[in-house]
């Protein structure tokens, strides 16, 4: 028993990483539950999972929201605790849902109850922001908010499915139980604010990370590969491949370079040989020398 409560106690991990990814995961509760009640609630917008079944329970009883959240995610947390990463993942969640839900039924006496506007679209455009950037938050602290963030990871993580997508799924629903509680209008503005939220939660995820790939077919690679590496201090790998058609030996050039690099590499390359064929691609991330370190999280 002892040997088990030490180890739970080191999934806790008290490093300044893990102190960095609890306050993450308490700023990403704060920015959830101000969303809920400064634009969600008093719109009368439904947001997906336990907290939307929460606000329609709530619409009908007036029971406590962030009560409810914290039972209703109870059987959830117990399949992420199987699916999502052992104990470290349980604790994580566990603390997002109850700074969600404390602070989801405490804020309630410091914000105004009918929210900062009345116009529906600018409620669900902040409201999803907001909520977005805190289930962001959350993520980045190795965790989640619980309810159908749970299973709409499961699927991100399991069947790669984006989690804009997956929210969408999760949702469907509680959706048309929103229709049915409040209006077909207000289901279908929450189903907006739903999928500006998964965007906002993904692009706090990537971050500024988003990069560009230089794929380069040139007669000179020497001569590109050079004044890349002298003017522009990115490296540079040189592919041996053959033309389908010609048959003949080509060096394919493979670059990352930051978004703002972009014009200066075609530029470049444009300069030094017109006839050369470049495609430009999207990467997500790109990590080690140059870009972000590889021991971030």
């Amino acid at each position: 028993m002892q040997n088990l409560s030490t180890s739970i106690l080191k999934q806790f991990d008290f490093s300044w990483d893990g102190l960095k990814d609890y306050l993450l995961i308490t700023a990403g509760g704060l920015l959830q539950a101000v969303a809920l009640r400064l634009f969600l609630v008093p719109a009368n917008l439904v947001g997906g999972g336990i907290s939307g079944l929460a606000q329609i329970i709530n619409h009908y009883t007036g029971w406590p929201i962030g009560l409810m959240v914290f039972l209703g995610n109870i059987p959830l947390f117990m399949l992420g605790w199987r699916y999502l990463g052992g104990v470290r993942f349980a604790i994580r969640t566990a603390f997002a849902i109850v700074i969600f839900s404390i602070l989801a039924d405490s804020l309630v006496f410091f914000l105004p109850q009918d929210g900062l506007t009345s116009d529906i679209v600018l409620n669900a455009l902040f409201g999803g922001v907001i909520s977005g950037i805190g289930f962001g938050l959350v993520y980045l602290g190795k965790g989640t908010s619980g309810g159908s963030d749970i299973l709409a990871l499961i699927l991100n993580y399991r069947l790669g499915v984006s989690l804009s997508q997956s929210y969408m799924i999760t949702d469907a629903l509680i959706m048309f139980m929103a229709g049915l509680s409040f209006s077909w209008e207000h289901a279908l503005y929450a189903l907006v604010m739903l999928y500006i939220s998964g965007i906002a939660a993904e692009a706090v995820t990537q971050g500024s990370n988003v990069v560009r790939t230089a794929l380069i077919i040139t007669s000179q690679p020497e001569a590109v590969t050079r004044h890349i590496l002298e003017e522009m201090k990115r490296g540079v790998t040189m592919i041996p491949a053959r033309g389908a058609y010609t048959g003949q030996e080509r060096t394919v050039l493979y670059c990352v370079v930051n978004k703002s690099e972009v014009t200066q590499i075609k530029a470049l390359v444009r300069e030094i040989d017109p006839r050369a064929f470049m495609v430009i691609g999207h990467a997500h991330e790109a990590l080690g020398e140059g870009f972000q370190s590889n021991s971030h999280p």
